[in-house]
């Protein structure tokens, strides 16, 4: 994709929230849109609008290999993949199964650097391409109870970063979103599971007040049309930023990371959690 020209876009977890509305807007834009998702069925409004939608799992080697060789075979190219398909599983350490902290990785790292790897044979052969990871401030910053949601971001980050290098020199740019609050169904799918995993056992009181400051976040969030005008920023852009943020409180909570000595962050988040109600 060279700088607004119009390109095939891949983009993932478009069923609802800021895959949805990226879709939306991309087409808008004139690109060509291909939506993946688990829930096909979802995207009904989606294929009325002209998108192509497309069933994948992000942790189904065949169905990722599928999708990548029906858009090659009806486009010939694909300029632009936004991995954007994850999810947040909270709960203290010491309750989670291993089984879920695998899980997470699984869908927020390996099927993101799997299907990667599907598209860059042909990304580095027309010697151009935007591989475009949604990761979170998450992958910056840090609270207690998410300890396996953050460990997937902080992961995301530095795999980015060394792709990024990676492949600079095939015309290939690697760009970190970043959302703050976005008003999704992700804040009440991490709160039930937050209470599920921990609200019935030692770490109960944290685990109120984390699921009471998700439900806070929410009511401040942020539409995920702001996350979609910044994927945007990153595909069309002719130098792209590495990293673009945005959404309630993303700036503040970045900010005050790189301000603040790790115990201070500490203290902060502490009284944060405190006084959620």
């Amino acid at each position: 994709m060279n700088g607004k020209n119009a390109g095939v876009v891949l983009i993932t977890g478009a069923s609802s929230g800021m895959g949805e509305a990226t879709a939306l807007r991309l087409k808008a834009a004139g690109h060509v849109v291909y939506a993946a998702a688990r829930r096909v069925e979802r995207m009904a409004g989606l294929a009325e609008k002209g998108i192509h939608v497309l069933r994948m799992d992000v942790t189904d080697e065949a169905s990722m290999v599928a999708v990548v060789q029906q858009i090659l075979a009806e486009q010939g190219r694909i300029d632009a993949l936004v991995n954007n398909a994850g999810y947040g599983s909270f709960g203290a350490l010491e309750d989670t199964p291993l089984s879920e902290a695998r899980y997470q990785f699984e869908v927020n790292v390996f099927g993101l650097a799997r299907l990667t790897q599907l598209v860059l044979p042909a990304m580095r052969q027309q010697r151009c391409g935007r591989i475009v990871n949604v990761s979170s401030i998450a992958g910056k910053i840090y609270e207690p109870l998410g300890g396996w949601y953050h460990a997937t971001k902080h992961a995301l980050e530095g795999l980015s970063d060394s792709l990024r290098m990676e492949v600079e020199g095939f015309g290939i740019a690697v760009v970190i979103i970043e959302p703050g609050g976005i008003a999704t169904e992700w804040g009440g799918i991490a709160s039930e599971n937050l209470m599920k995993v921990s609200g019935n056992t030692a770490y109960r009181d944290q685990a109120q007040r984390g699921a009471n400051l998700l439900g806070m976040g929410e009511k401040q969030a942020s539409p995920p049309e702001v996350i979609a005008k910044i994927i945007e920023k990153g595909i069309t852009a002719r130098r792209p930023k590495t990293r673009y943020h945005a959404g309630a409180a993303s700036s503040t909570s970045l900010f005050l990371r790189w301000l603040l000595p790790d115990r201070c962050f500490d203290r902060m988040m502490r009284f944060v959690l405190r006084n959620a109600k």
